[in-house]
């Protein structure tokens, strides 16, 4: 054992390689005890694959020491070896010391490799050997989530929690909190995070997401204003903060929490839109338009900020703004139709006639199933003089809307003055 002392020692000095020559060199001589505790060291410092053909050897020669395969499973489930790991646990029967550990570990890696049924199966065998365990109760919980079932879950993690109400790291009132949330049941959910004691701000975040959900914002403001104090820079929580104090009719208070997120997070487009909204709201327009502008400029193909920029900027009447916003989308590669309507209806406000007909034939054969794009561009074309063409939109539009008896007495009076 001595030079399996000195090699723990140089690695203990951070002298890795001389502590990894020393087991090296001494393992043709090491017994079988020796050649265990090098095992244990070799996983412990990550070398599995220089532990497993030791490891091998040992089960060779020691078939019924059912500890060294679970070593080996848990060796090859580190190594993503699914398939030899599942091979080796399959090995173990009921009347094995470690048959119920190898039950869950083999639920597991048929829960990763996507077969749901054989690891459920695999833990109600556990549970037929264990039927108070908490950790397979809490195992089956977590299967049925997983799978998205939902109710199927909830008496697991509640048969869990009356035994252990903390399994690993994790408070099963959080599981059962996310389970009826996910199932609807929000003031449930609620309930459950009430009893949830560790400050965990994932754990946070969701409480108060969920009492949003509830139209809870009480309960929401709370827990988020808690969970900023504790961690300003969780990020996610700004625009949540900043709608919750907007629904509650709290605009100056949404208007400033969202401005301290994009403190944070300058890079966020949804923030952006947000603080443009709630500026918007509050009166200041200008700004407002600089907040979306900025959101467009971080994505151009943001459509929800673009047509907000879009509709205003028509309020406004200022259709010189809409022209330059598009046409710097289009440079950009942001390819709509309804953009080219929209440049096409500027231009025409502004008496740019030959620039709204080219936007409107771009536009044409994209939204040439669209009735109110066919009946603007069917009157701009009148207005331009271009009668045939006029008709033929006029024509397509009563193909697709044939009761529009306004728009068809309308082309027989341009046939008849024809």
């Amino acid at each position: 054992m001595e030079e399996i002392h000195k090699a723990v020692r140089l690695m203990d000095e951070h002298k890795t390689e001389d502590a990894i020559n020393t087991l090296t060199q001494y393992l043709p001589e090491a017994d079988e005890e020796e050649r265990f505790t090098i095992v244990e060291l070799y996983i412990q410092w990550g070398m599995l694959d220089e532990a497993k053909p030791v490891l091998e050897e040992l089960i060779q020669r020691y078939p019924k020491e059912q500890e060294l395969k679970v070593m080996m499973a848990e060796i090859h489930i580190d190594l993503d070896e699914d398939d030899e790991a599942i091979d080796l646990l399959n090995q173990f029967g009921p009347e094995d010391e470690d048959y119920l550990q190898a039950l869950v570990q083999l639920a597991d890696l048929y829960q990763s490799q996507g077969l749901y049924e054989v690891a459920e199966q695999k833990l109600h065998m556990a549970k037929q050997v264990e039927p108070n365990s908490s950790i397979i109760d809490f195992a089956l919980g977590e299967l049925a989530f997983s799978n998205g079932e939902y109710s199927k879950s909830i008496p697991f993690y509640e048969n869990a929690m009356h035994h252990e109400p903390v399994i690993g790291d994790i408070e099963v009132a959080t599981r059962l909190a996310e389970a009826h949330a996910a199932n609807g049941e929000f003031e449930r959910s609620l309930e459950m995070f009430q009893k949830v004691e560790e400050e965990n701000p994932d754990v946070m975040f969701r409480y108060g997401f969920v009492a949003f959900q509830a139209n809870r914002n009480d309960i929401a403001i709370k827990v988020w204003e808690n969970l900023m104090d504790k961690d300003p820079y969780f990020q996610s929580v700004y625009p949540h903060l900043a709608q919750a104090y907007d629904s509650e009719g709290m605009p100056n208070e949404a208007l400033d929490m969202a401005k301290k997120g994009l403190a944070k997070d300058e890079f966020n487009k949804e923030l952006y839109h947000l603080t443009a909204t709630l500026t918007h709201r509050l009166g200041n327009k200008e700004e407002a338009y600089e907040y979306m502008r900025e959101a467009v400029a971080l994505d151009p193909g943001y459509k929800e900020a673009v047509l907000f920029l879009i509709e205003n900027y028509k309020n406004d009447e200022d259709h010189a703004a809409i022209i330059e916003l598009i046409n710097q989308l289009i440079t950009l590669g942001e390819e709509d139709p309804n953009y080219l309507w929209e440049l096409a209806q500027a231009y025409e406000e502004e008496e740019q006639f030959k620039e709204a007909l080219e936007q409107y034939r771009q536009a044409y054969p994209s939204l040439k199933e669209d009735t109110d794009f066919l009946k603007a561009y069917g009157y701009f074309l009148v207005e331009e003089g271009l009668m045939q063409d006029a008709k033929q939109v006029f024509e397509a539009y009563l193909a697709i809307d044939p009761t529009d008896t306004e728009i068809e007495d309308f082309v027989e009076r341009l046939k008849l003055e024809e």
